[in-house]
Parts: structure tokens; C-alpha cells; sequence
């Protein structure tokens, strides 16, 4: 078993308590446990009720935070050569078509996000076991495929992404920075749960949500009660 440093040990004993029943409080003690040496990532892990092996108990949606991720995203688009003017113009860092097409096939991965056009979607689909391992096969589902090229990189430069549930039924997203305000970081992770519900399975039966956990890239878990966010 791994030793625990005396930083690891002092967070665990702040976040002993099982369950906060404070937003406000929960959120402070994430940040006093945020004590590496670096501006942590803020994560909330919502263990639900949904088995993902059947269709009718997927989760697979986005959200947009409503002060971002605190994470730079760098997007490219793949579109028509008459709309590449567009995407450069509407904030894209990476536009191309065949072109890009052909990098991609290359293994050239230089981006977090991939938005296509429908006319381009056709030249993709051989490149499915490049970009489905990585998360980056654009769909219409998740908002990655589109016709109107502007207002889609507006609403992903604004911190919107795809989030979906794994195969155990857990979300993980990262709702913040540890440098965010308790304000900031609240608004988020509000925004968080009410996507989940909002986008709740058909197939789910009784109560959809098991457990909330927030946490820093290197603090210890603190559990939410459920009954803050009714």
C-alpha cells in the first residue's frame, strides 16, 4: 500500500466527515485541500443509478459552464474549402479539408476537439479507429457536427464539452480550477447537476442519483448530500 504524505494525511483528516450538507463549506474545504504545488483541476464524480450497457440507460450530452472550465480548448474544424474563411474568422485553431483529413490519418492529433461539417463527415468515417479511441469522432449528438460553423465555436470557445457516462454508471467531469472563487465554482458544479438531471435516461427506474463526490487533482474526496441540490 502506498505511504501518504503528510500533505495527503492532512487533507484526509480535513475531509473526514462524511457527508457536507453545505455547498459553501464543502467548496472552501476542497480549495484549503487544494495544496500542491500547482493550480489543481476541480472534478465532481456522480455515481448514477443507470446501467450504460443498454441504450435506454445511456448518458451522453454537453453542457456549458457558466464560468468555463478554467481549461483552454484548442478546436479544429474540418469543413469545405468556401467555409474554411469562416471557421478561421469565428475562433477555430486548426481549419482544413482534405488536407486536414490527411493529417489526421498521419496521426497528427493537435487538438482537443474536432468539429465537422455534414459534407465532410463521409471522409471521416475510415478515419473511426484514429479518432474514436481519443474521444474525437465529431456527432451530431454531441454538437460537433454542424452547418453553422460560427455559432457552434462560439458556444465551445465559451467552455461548452461533451460529457457521458462510463461504463459503471459514473459521470467524471472537471467543473473548475482550484484558483476558481466559491461563487464561480458553486455556479459550476449547480450547472453540472442540473445537466445531469435535465438529460436523466428513460430507461432509469427509482432514484437516478447514488452519490456526489468533489474533489482537486490531488485532494481527497468530499462527499455532497444529494438533499442540497433538490
Amino acid at each position: 500500500m502506498p505511504k501518504l504524505s503528510r500533505r495527503q494525511k492532512e487533507n484526509k483528516e480535513k475531509a473526514a466527515n462524511s457527508t457536507y450538507s453545505n455547498l459553501e463549506e464543502a467548496l472552501q474545504l476542497l480549495k484549503d485541500t487544494s495544496t500542491a504545488k500547482f493550480i489543481e483541476s476541480v472534478e465532481v464524480h456522480a455515481n448514477l443509478n443507470i446501467d450504460p450497457k443498454y441504450t435506454d440507460q445511456q448518458l451522453r450530452t454537453t453542457v456549458t459552464l457558466p464560468n468555463g472550465t478554467g481549461k483552454t480548448t484548442k478546436i479544429a474544424v474540418l469543413t469545405s474549402p468556401e467555409k474554411i474563411e469562416e471557421a478561421t474568422t469565428a475562433g477555430a485553431d486548426l481549419v482544413g479539408s482534405d488536407d486536414l483529413v490527411q493529417e489526421i490519418s498521419q496521426g497528427n492529433l493537435d487538438f482537443d476537439l474536432l468539429i465537422a461539417t455534414p459534407d465532410m463527415m463521409p471522409k471521416l468515417a475510415k478515419l473511426g479507429r484514429v479518432l474514436g479511441p481519443k474521444g474525437l469522432m465529431p456527432s451530431p449528438k454531441s454538437g460537433t457536427v454542424t452547418t453553422t460553423l460560427t455559432e457552434t465555436l462560439e458556444s465551445f470557445k465559451k467552455g461548452k464539452f461533451e460529457y457521458k457516462a462510463d461504463k459503471s454508471g459514473v459521470v467524471h467531469i472537471i467543473f473548475g480550477k482550484s484558483d476558481f472563487t466559491i461563487q464561480q465554482l458553486k455556479e459550476n458544479l449547480i450547472a453540472v447537476y442540473s445537466s445531469i438531471e435535465q438529460n436523466r435516461p428513460s430507461g432509469v427506474k427509482g432514484k437516478y442519483f447514488k452519490s456526489v463526490f468533489i474533489c482537486s487533482s490531488m485532494g481527497p474526496s468530499i462527499k455532497i448530500d444529494l438533499d442540497l441540490f433538490a
